[in-house]
Parts: structure tokens; C-alpha cells; sequence
């Protein structure tokens, strides 16, 4: 497939020229996912991993009990499933569309001679790797150490650094997630998610648009979140 233009600072492909970021890209399989549509499922053979160009991904496990644990949404220049597919595993978690998303997906034969030809991929990849293992322990240490609000609005403030638009004194996180998602992310129920954002409507730190959460107050919540 072709390199798209307008994600030329992949983190994945960071340190690359064109060119080679070029190359790396006739090399993918393009994916064009409505909203909704899964990439694949938790439990599939690992045989392709993707790189996220246009749009978002939510990543979601489900437990035995039937629970779903919504573990991260990825965007533009971030990666999924390396892992599991250069170990030749199951896929982790059911990777879904939030909205129109577009991916490369490389297997595990072609992704191999790809980090052998361009080192810094093999870089790239393992910083992403360790960014969200460092994620993963911080929202494991938010779950045993701090009370459920304070959980909600780090949560907040991730996905705001992570996806935030800003627009005039606000920052609108630019995709739609619900309260039942929202609380799915957070480890809580969503009684306590829509309790917890309808106090801090009252507050003017957050309110609601077109199905997407607008952060009105930034320093509010890093100040509530970060209180003993």
C-alpha cells in the first residue's frame, strides 16, 4: 500500500526517511474499518500486526466471567499485537474501530525482515512496548492506591494527552466514548462514572457534546487527581 501523507510522523516510523518509510508501506496490507468493525479477537492466532494511519482502535479484554476490561485506545502512528505476533500467540485483546479507521498490517515473516532491514523499527517498537507496560502499572497502582474519583479523572486526563484536540481554552477528547466505556477503563461501575461527571458538569471542569467529553478545566482535574 502507499504511504499516506498525512501521518508522515508515525511514532513507529519515527527516525525514517520518505523513502524508506515508503518502502515500509508497500510492504502492508491496507485494512479500511467502518465504525464498529472488529479487527480481530481476543484469542485469534497473532498473524498480522497493524499500525494504526487514520481514525482509533479500542482494545478490550474479556474476562471469563463475562466483563469486558477496556485496556487502551490507540491512534494515529501507534501499534498493536507486535508482541503476540512475533511470539506466534493468541491476540490479547479484540481490537474494534471507534469510528472510520484505516491500518497497515504486516505478518510476522514480513514485519521480521522489515526490523532487520530498518533498526530503528525495532527501536520504535520497543518503546512502545515499554510505554505501555509503564501505563499498565500506573493504572494497576491507581486501581489498589487511590479512591474511585481520583481514578476517573487520571483516566481523563490519559485519554485527554492521549487524544485531546484542543479548541479555543478547551480540550475536546475527538472521538466518542461513553460513560459505560469510560467506567469499563477506569475499573468502576457506571453509576459512579455518571455520578462522578455530573458533579464535575456542576463544577464547570467537564461537560458533554455530540457523544464526546470536552476537559473545560484541565488544571482542575490534574489538581483533584494528584490530591492525598
Amino acid at each position: 500500500m502507499e504511504e499516506n501523507n498525512n501521518n508522515t510522523n508515525n511514532d513507529f516510523l519515527r527516525g525514517l526517511s520518505r523513502e524508506e518509510r515508503a518502502e515500509i508501506m508497500k510492504c502492508g496490507t491496507a485494512v479500511d474499518l467502518k465504525r464498529g468493525a472488529v479487527l480481530f479477537r481476543q484469542g485469534e492466532p497473532a498473524t498480522r500486526t497493524f499500525l494504526v494511519l487514520e481514525g482509533r482502535l479500542k482494545l478490550a479484554k474479556l474476562h471469563e466471567e463475562g466483563k469486558e476490561f477496556l485496556v487502551r485506545y490507540i491512534g494515529p502512528g501507534e501499534l498493536t499485537s507486535m508482541i503476540a505476533v512475533l511470539q506466534n500467540r493468541e491476540y490479547p485483546v479484540t481490537a474494534t474501530a471507534v469510528g472510520a479507521t484505516l491500518v497497515a498490517g504486516w505478518d510476522r515473516k514480513r514485519m521480521m525482515e522489515l526490523m532487520s532491514e530498518y533498526p530503528e523499527l525495532t527501536f520504535n517498537m520497543l518503546h512502545h512496548a515499554l510505554e505501555r507496560l509503564e501505563e499498565l502499572q500506573s493504572r494497576y497502582l491507581e486501581l489498589h492506591a487511590e479512591q474511585v474519583e481520583q481514578r476517573v479523572a487520571r483516566s481523563l486526563l490519559r485519554i485527554m494527552r492521549q487524544s485531546g484536540r484542543k479548541s479555543g481554552d478547551e480540550i475536546v477528547i475527538d472521538f466518542p466514548i461513553s460513560r459505560q466505556e469510560l467506567a469499563d477503563y477506569t475499573g468502576t461501575t457506571l453509576y459512579t462514572v455518571s455520578r462522578t461527571l455530573s458533579a464535575w458538569e456542576k463544577k464547570g471542569w467537564v461537560r458533554s457534546q455530540s457523544g464526546r467529553i470536552i476537559i473545560v478545566d484541565p488544571h482542575a482535574l490534574v489538581l483533584f487527581s494528584e490530591k492525598i
